[in-house]
């Protein structure tokens, strides 16, 4: 017990030092990415408020020969919303809820809307969003820049969610895009990471919102594939899964626990629908994913917590479908000095799922890396995105890892990044871009053969390179 308390006072003594060393960036010019890897000296950063701003601003960027990059939350880990002496247009004051048609089941918004404002929006109507994150905190126009997908399971990623969108090109003209109007830009905008033109504004198809039973249960990596396509597949209730793999030391990347969000379609409703949820808990939260980070005993500790926490407290509560797609997120905000929490996440196919999942198992402790957590979704078929990482049905391996900022240890988490992108090809996976650029361009290749089609779309639609970033200097190749 009293070993308990300590390790307690020490993490909460972390917590306390990690809130402290937060200290925002002095230099208004000098900007970087939720990442803090490669901070870069910008022309300005400016707020997008007007269309006919917007115009002006590319005009004078094309006049005087600087870049444009776009932001919204910048949680985007790999420079994609940055580049060094261009323009950064934050697009997150550009927010207006612009239209709803329950009848049409439709909702237009501007890019910098969050996902929360729609949410908002669409409750009255007893309406939902297909597709988004698990968290709602993020801009409708980069998480389709980044062709996003969260928990459900029979929607697939945000692509398949948009109806049109209205994109400010590099030649200065407002262009309407969908699958039928100007059609080659859909595919290439969305997941286009912002190097197409800028989302003014975007319509989304929604779906109805519902009330959920959350059924929570214990499997195994060996068997979760079978398991998934009996258990979530094969049952027309299941509208949502998530599952997580155990990172701790006992039942290291064997154990899992699984949670589906089943329809009951009996339930009322107005019950559960009235008060859309608000995120509480933020810091006895942090305290204990603190202990996740700090030792292999706070790894055990914390994932039974976990599992007591979904079996004991979660099973059988009831929850609208809105509700269930506003998951915590404050208690994972880490900024302390020197370190910092980055995601990666790996696409497998189904059936080579345990397969890596045991490569995984080797290579992580040879290599040292301080893996916090694993999340599991599943994510359908996309073959409309250029960039698509889900060429067919894929598990989405969310991995979260605590690192080291220090150019030194940085190069080590590279190379150990690498060995595991190497073993996701051999699986026939992909990897998702919007995190930290360690693959290789020989990787990124295999994982995107599409990506040569895309770059010369690139240049034909911004033969300028007008719109910049991080990730295209990187990885566009000669």
């Amino acid at each position: 017990m009293k070993k308990t308390i300590a390790l307690l006072l020490f993490a909460a003594l972390c917590v306390f030092q990690y809130i402290h060393n937060d200290t925002p960036d002095q230099d208004p010019f000098r900007i970087t990415d939720y990442s803090r890897l490669h901070p870069v000296k910008v022309e300005r950063v400016v707020q997008g408020r007007e269309e006919e701003q917007l115009t002006a601003l590319l005009r004078e960027a094309r006049q005087k020969g600087l870049t444009v990059s776009l932001a919204g939350q910048r949680h985007s880990q790999g420079g994609h919303t940055y580049y060094e002496d261009g323009i950064v247009i934050d697009m997150t004051s550009f927010n207006k809820v612009l239209a709803v048609d329950p009848q049409a089941r439709t909702i237009r918004v501007q890019a910098g809307a969050t996902w929360k404002e729609v949410q908002d929006a669409v409750n009255p109507y007893g309406l939902a969003v297909k597709s988004m994150q698990s968290q709602n905190i993020f801009t409708v126009g980069g998480s389709i820049s980044i062709n996003a997908h969260g928990r459900d399971i029979r929607h697939g990623s945000l692509i398949g969610s948009v109806e049109s969108f209205r994109l400010l090109t590099a030649d200065g003209q407002v262009r309407h895009v969908s699958r039928t109007e100007n059609a080659e830009l859909f595919p290439l905008a969305l997941g286009g990471y912002g190097l197409f033109g800028i989302i003014l504004d975007v319509t989304l198809t929604l779906t109805e919102d519902e009330v959920y039973r959350i059924a929570a249960e214990f499997t195994d990596t060996a068997s979760y594939t079978d398991y998934f396509r009996r258990r979530v597949l094969g049952d027309p209730d299941v509208r949502m899964h998530i599952a997580r793999i155990s990172v701790a030391p006992d039942g290291y990347l064997s154990d899992m626990y699984a949670i589906h969000y089943l329809s009951e379609s009996s339930a009322d409703l107005s019950r559960y629908s009235t008060l859309l949820k608000r995120e509480s808990g933020v810091v006895p939260s942090k305290l204990l994913f603190h202990l996740n980070r700090s030792s292999p005993w706070g790894k055990n500790v914390f994932w039974s917590l976990q599992k007591n926490y979904f079996a004991a407290h979660q099973n059988g509560t009831r929850i609208s479908r809105n509700n269930a797609m506003r998951s915590e997120s404050g208690f994972m905000e880490y900024r302390t000095a020197g370190r910092n929490d980055l995601l990666q996440e790996y696409f497998i196919p189904l059936d080579e799922f345990s397969g890596f999942v045991e490569e995984l198992k080797k290579i992580l402790p040879e290599e040292e890396l301080n893996l916090l957590n694993i999340t599991v979704r599943y994510v359908a078929q996309d073959q409309e995105a250029k960039l698509s990482y889900a060429r067919e049905d894929m598990f989405a391996l969310v991995c979260l890892f605590n690192v080291s900022l220090s150019d030194a240890e940085q190069q080590d988490f590279r190379q150990g990044i690498q060995r595991i992108l190497d073993a996701v090809l051999r699986h026939r996976g992909t990897y998702y871009l919007p995190y930290a650029a360690y693959p290789t361009q020989e990787q990124f290749r295999k994982a995107y053969p599409e990506s040569g089609d895309f770059f010369a779309m690139k240049d034909r639609y911004d033969p300028q390179h007008l719109f910049m970033n991080g990730f295209y200097d990187q990885y566009r190749g000669d």
